[in-house]
């Protein structure tokens, strides 16, 4: 295997343990209410207490790689958020569980945080989009295998069974990781830090790319937290257990993510990352009109563009960040991703409980078209008037 096969397949295998993880009690939600009494925004908290810990932790962690080096920090985080997926059924009341979930944040927030820039620092510009690509694709496989895995195997197993199961999953990608990964870069230096992170907010570009994923990630949770609603509601009025299906559309951003990389070869990363993001408008739109097929279709081309959004844009992200701040790089752009999927998922179901679908469409396409914007501001620099710069 290349060393470059190595590094894709080791990070791919990565982000299908941490993700699968990260998301797997979604699904067992109803199961831990029912044990435990409680309403489903306490239930729910068996998920955000984790996706908030990974938003806290990302920054001091991707600080940290600078220290350490970059692979000591993705192995630590693989095998030590396993180890809390493992010990997850053994907790013998909900507040532990909770003070489980929020450590299993904190250690998946080691791999979103400095995965990128290590795939700059071990494959120069040329190589850092497909590898993104890769990475971003076992990132919505695990997403969506920890969902389903937990799911379908709640019934016979239990959710504690569930959960169990999903940990062997990211148990067996981990091992895959620690064997495949090679060794990166040496470390930094201390006092370098927090010079990098000033770098790191500083440059027009990566602040485009910061604000892609904040408002396309706000966007695209938005209307997933929402989707259940309207197709379990009038008049679509399918049951439950289909219209969880629709995360199966998943499987299309895992396609669309690893070939991000040729569309930025073939028309560069700000023409592919505009087109995407008009693209995930476009999908949204499409969901408008009651009919399910084309519910279903504005589902498929919004999750697929999403993610070679997000794909374009971590890349850009990791391309373009200073060599001296490429931890601080990455660790940002992962915490305004989980901002965005904070913020901008629970504005977009209170807009949906309110005003309804075609509301939540329009503030979305707003959100969207702001990233646009983002996008063309970020590549522009003032020397005495405004001059595009074409990075891609």
């Amino acid at each position: 295997m290349t060393s470059t096969r190595r590094v894709k397949t080791a990070v791919a295998a990565a982000g299908i343990s941490s993700f699968a993880l990260l998301y797997a009690p979604q699904p067992v939600l109803p199961q831990l209410a029912a044990q435990y009494h409680l309403d489903p925004g306490g239930a729910a908290l068996a998920v955000s207490v984790a996706t908030g810990a990974l938003a806290i932790a990302v920054l001091p962690i991707a600080a940290l790689s600078e220290v350490v080096g970059r692979r000591p920090v993705i192995l630590t985080s693989v095998i030590a958020s396993v180890v809390c997926g493992l010990l997850l059924p053994l907790m013998p009341t909900y507040p532990a569980l909770l003070v489980l979930r929020a450590l299993q944040g904190v250690a998946i927030a080691g791999f979103p945080g400095v995965a990128a820039a290590y795939l700059a620092e071990r494959l120069g510009r040329a190589g850092v989009a497909a590898a993104v690509g890769a990475m971003i694709a076992g990132n919505t496989v695990g997403g969506m295998l920890g969902r389903l895995a937990s799911g379908f195997t709640a019934g016979p197993l239990g959710w504690r069974g569930a959960l169990l199961v999903v940990a062997g999953v990211g148990a067996v990608c981990s091992a895959i990781t620690v064997v495949t990964l090679p060794p990166g870069t040496r470390p930094g230096r201390v006092h370098g830090v927090g010079r990098g992170l000033l770098t790191a907010l500083s440059k027009p570009v990566l602040l485009a790319q910061y604000a892609v994923a904040l408002l396309a990630m706000g966007s695209f949770v938005a209307l997933y937290n929402a989707a259940g609603f309207r197709l379990t509601g009038s008049p679509l009025g399918l049951s439950p257990a289909v219209a969880s299906l629709v995360f199966l559309a998943y499987a299309t951003g895992s396609v669309s993510s690893a070939a991000a990389g040729r569309l930025v070869a073939r028309v560069g990363r700000r023409r592919a990352l505009i087109g995407a993001l008009l693209l995930t408008a476009a999908g949204a739109a499409l969901t408008l009109p009651d009919s399910l097929p084309l519910v279903i279709a504005g589902f498929l081309v919004l999750t697929c563009a999403f993610f070679a959004a997000h794909a374009v844009a971590n890349g850009w992200a990791a391309a373009d960040a200073p060599e001296t701040a490429r931890g601080q790089v990455g660790g940002t752009y992962t915490a305004t991703y989980y901002l965005g999927s904070s913020v901008g998922g629970a504005a977009g179901a209170w807009v949906y409980g309110h005003a309804g679908w075609s509301w939540l469409i329009a503030v979305v396409a707003v959100w969207l078209l702001l990233a646009v914007a983002a996008v063309v501001a970020g590549t522009r620099v003032r020397a005495g008037r405004l001059e595009l710069v074409e990075v891609g």
